[in-house]
């Protein structure tokens, strides 16, 4: 493998696809591999996704896994790193983006690096350092409901200042609207003050290709998927249909939903209301120790071949703190990806190649449970959410990986139309 350009660290996997899915749309060719490759890949590509499952664990194994995976992107030759987080700045006060992005400042002895998570083409941006999920505050968009990171701070100035021993500054819209040299003074009268992490306001697109150049040499960006639209242009690429080229589809068609994002329960409602067949999987059935993911494959075996399934852990805020009352915060969600990952895997091996998948930590589940490494990254089907190729055990396979906060309601149904 030549050199690559940009190297990116995603802190889980729905979050490297969509990082991934904005660099190829804007003329990279992308390779995605989950966790950090053993050496070399032998793809010619312009940028390299290290897809982590390090948002919700300790803050000591995220900043380790992180380092892992910069130092295989250093040693391909990247000319410049990314980390990535989700757009709604899913953390806690303990991290894990300012531990990660910390120590990847030390290991790059830069002082000074962005962060921000705007993504406006998903309803995602910053004004005076808040942040927006459509037309309200982060606090106020359902992620304060969130089971595992509840975010009821919509200042990331804020939150960012919590998580690091750096001082968090911001690069304001007024900045930002006046472009690459309005921006980089900005940046130097902040380094001025000691402030090693800026917030960046961006509530455009336009925002975000202004905020690219200003960029360009900076051994470090951090940011969700929104900055990467920028960024190519730095290194002399434009966009090009070529770089999202994937094989043709075929096969069985099915959908495993773990998110319980406001989003992907409306995907689930659409879905089942469409008439197609959907099967809940039940948390207490599992821990009471039933079968559940045998029992599931049974169900699906006969429905496959009359088009796409849906499987769904997917639940409303209320019933899930029900059933993280009876079994634990952090013993319901294993239960339930290891469920789905096992459900996955069954799948595949029924002759399913086109496999949609939602949310982050279900996509993580499933993608390490299906033994795959690396996925190339081809056409977008919403703002965030491409389809991938990948190689399996059983065979290749198309799938994507939904965050869950993204798509449109029609999504699941939506995606398979959308495979060459």
């Amino acid at each position: 493998m030549k050199t690559i350009l940009l190297g990116c660290i995603a802190d889980d996997f729905t979050g490297a696809t969509d990082l991934a899915n904005n660099l190829v749309r804007a003329g990279m060719r992308v390779v995605q591999t989950i966790g950090v490759p053993d050496g070399p890949l032998a793809a010619e590509v312009d940028a390299v996704v290290v897809a982590l499952k390090s948002r919700t664990i300790a803050p000591s194994e995220a900043v380790a896994q992180s380092l892992d995976a910069l130092a295989w992107l250093q040693a391909q030759g990247a000319q410049q790193i990314y980390f990535k987080y989700c757009s709604t700045f899913d953390s806690t006060a303990q991290g894990n983006i300012g531990p990660v992005t910390e120590v990847l400042m030390d290991a790059l002895q830069t002082d000074f690096s962005i962060a921000t998570p705007a993504f406006p083409d998903n309803g995602r941006t910053v004004f005076k350092g808040h942040l927006f999920v459509g037309e309200v505050l982060l606090n106020e968009s359902g992620m304060q409901n969130h089971p595992l990171t509840p975010m009821t701070d919509p200042n990331l100035v804020r939150v960012m200042q919590a998580q690091t021993r750096r001082k968090v500054g911001l690069i304001d819209h007024k900045a930002v609207a006046q472009g690459e040299a309005a921006i980089r003074a900005r940046i130097d009268a902040l380094r001025a003050q000691g402030v090693g992490v800026a917030i960046v306001d961006a509530v455009s697109n336009d925002d975000l290709l202004r905020l690219g150049p200003a960029l360009k040499g900076m051994a470090l960006v951090t940011g969700g998927s929104g900055v990467a639209i920028g960024l190519p242009a730095n290194f002399g690429l434009a966009p090009s249909l070529q770089a999202s080229q994937l094989p043709t589809a075929t096969g069985l068609q099915a959908v495993v939903s773990g998110s319980c994002s406001l989003a992907t329960n409306r995907q689930v409602q659409h879905f089942i209301a469409s008439g197609r067949p959907a099967l809940a999987i039940d948390p207490l059935r599992i821990a009471s120790g039933n079968d559940v993911a045998a029992e599931a494959l049974a169900w699906a075996a006969p429905q496959l071949a009359g088009g796409p399934v849906l499987f769904y852990s997917t639940a409303d805020p209320a019933a899930v703190k029900t059933v993280q009352g009876q079994l634990g915060v952090e013993d319901a969600g294993a239960m339930v990806e290891r469920t789905l990952a096992e459900i996955s895997r069954g799948l595949v091996g029924l002759g399913v190649r086109q496999l949609v998948l939602a949310g982050g930590e279900t996509s993580g589940a499933c993608v390490q449970a299906l033994g795959i490494t690396q996925m190339k990254i081809g056409p977008q089907i919403d703002p965030g959410v491409p389809w991938c190729h990948a190689v399996t055990g059983n065979g290749s396979v198309h799938l994507t990986l939904k965050s869950g906060n993204f798509g449109t309601d029609d999504f699941f149904s939506k995606a398979f139309t959308l495979l060459p």
